[in-house]
């Protein structure tokens, strides 16, 4: 029987974390984020700046229309699948249409029926930063408790994630290794491990979009900022709350003020830094203005351009390792996977334009990009569209990335095959616990606290998958 340890685990971090707290004298909560508990052991790389940052494709991106089988026998069974039209239009691509984004690895790999993968027609930037080694495609990563097999995912005989083929659930799963409800996410416990080599804690996990379960710690509360900057308390930036500048008064003294109570006090302090470091930041950001054109009307090009405006403000900011979450809406496509080619263009070009601006820094190999989704789709059709599925591909981008190359288990191109149940629902072959840790210990987290992490890592085979470079 597994038991998942994530809440056990907290637990005790809470409890080891209130005893040093008690120990030293400190009065509130808040003190947990200033005092090294012991944890100057949990990085074994620490040396320079490195940064994460999650791209969410919300909504569960559709892996078959991401990376598609080109070779003629596995593409004509992708087609015989996809290509039926609907209403005269179809949604699967001609293998034409594929030669240009074809993905040729830099050595010599044979997958599973020896398929190869053309990125799509609508991602040619991604294509050429994988001939160029900078990008790497892993592939049917999912959701997992523990390795599972298809007769045992019917017979029920080992366990499976909660609530599987539900957005809300899924998402909760993929950012927390957890069910709906746990309140730390992975991205959040590593920037926990990684507080005391930033001086200002506050930065160390960075959300620029809209819920930031992934960057939340037990002690880390992740910094919000919006496309145009830092978000701020409404009244208290113009100084006029109701056109009143009293009660902007006021209600700034309501933020501030400590109380008897730890959690009101803390709240407090919580509230007064983050008006004091609102204007620090804005004008950290003020001096540093993105270099590369990011466009417009791209929410995620847009996100990217103030996280890569961040970086360029890392000294000023006084960080040296940083977690970033953006995300992208729209790729719940259930009714037409045209609209899923141009959501791509988008993704593809804010992905470029992003590792453009780092490279600019020349930080390409100390910022790592990554995708996530809440799921991949059904391989099978609605019509125009695809339903919720389970395992998906990713891709991880940047110039410590191993890339040019796949990494992970190719499916099958099928829908009733032992490795998907049903219609086309990929069984992830990679676990999100596997795919974290290997980028957590790129980041410099120690071995001995990948656990931290990912509190069911032991259950698989590889905590390290091999898609990054040392150091």
């Amino acid at each position: 029987m597994f038991i998942s340890k994530l809440n056990d685990i907290s637990r005790r971090a809470f409890l080891k974390r209130s005893r040093n707290l008690a120990c030293a004298g400190a009065a509130t909560s808040y003190g947990m984020g200033l005092i090294a508990t012991g944890e100057a052991a949990a990085f074994e790389n620490i040396s320079g700046y490195k940064a994460l940052v999650c791209v969410f494709l919300d909504g569960g991106n559709d892996h078959a229309n991401t990376l598609i089988p080109y070779d003629p026998i596995n593409h004509a069974k992708y087609f015989n699948i996809r290509g039926n039209p609907v209403n005269g239009q179809r949604v699967a691509f001609d293998r034409e249409e594929l030669f240009q984004n074809l993905l040729k690895p830099k050595h010599d790999q044979t997958l599973t029926d020896g398929i190869e993968y053309a990125l799509s027609p609508w991602m040619p930037r991604m294509k050429a930063l994988f001939d160029r080694g900078m990008l790497a495609p892993l592939l049917n990563v999912g959701t997992l408790e523990a390795p599972i097999t298809r007769s045992q995912f019917e017979n029920g005989s080992q366990p499976r994630p909660a609530f599987l083929f539900s957005h809300n659930d899924q998402k909760a799963t993929w950012m927390t290794s957890g069910s709906e409800g746990t309140r730390t996410g992975w991205g959040g416990r590593m920037a926990d491990l990684a507080q005391t080599r930033n001086t200002n804690q506050m930065f160390t996990a960075i959300n620029a979009t809209g819920n930031g379960l992934f960057v939340q710690g037990e002690r880390t509360a992740p910094f919000r900022v919006s496309d145009r900057g830092v978000t701020q308390f409404r009244g208290l930036q113009s100084g006029r709350l109701f056109g009143s500048s009293a009660a902007s008064g006021v209600f700034d003294r309501l933020l501030r003020t400590p109380s008897a109570s730890v959690l009101e006090s803390d709240y407090a302090t919580m509230n007064a830094e983050s008006i004091e470091y609102g204007a620090f930041v804005e004008d950290a950001l003020g001096n540093n203005r993105a270099q590369t054109d990011f466009g417009s009307d791209n929410e995620l090009a847009s996100q990217l351009e103030i996280v890569a405006r961040l970086i360029r403000s890392r000294d000023a900011l006084s960080v040296q390792r940083q977690v970033f979450f953006v995300s992208m809406r729209g790729f719940d496509t259930h009714t037409d996977l045209r609209d899923h080619s141009s959501l791509l263009g988008k993704v593809d070009f804010a992905l470029d334009a992003f590792f453009k601006e780092i490279s600019t820094m020349g930080l390409a190999n100390q910022v790592t990009t990554f995708t996530a989704s809440d799921f991949g789709r059904t391989l099978s059709l609605n019509g125009l569209g695809s339903d919720h599925g389970w395992g998906g591909h990713h891709l991880v981008l940047g110039g410590a990335v191993d890339g040019g190359k796949f990494y992970g288990k190719a499916p099958k191109v099928s829908l009733d095959s032992h490795d998907q149940v049903g219609r086309g629902r990929l069984l992830p072959s990679t676990s999100v616990d596997e795919y974290s840790t290997t980028l957590a210990k790129w980041f410099g987290v120690s071995s001995s606290n990948l656990q931290m992490v990912q509190p069911n890592i032991g259950r698989f085979a590889k905590p390290d998958l091999g898609f990054m470079s040392a150091g």
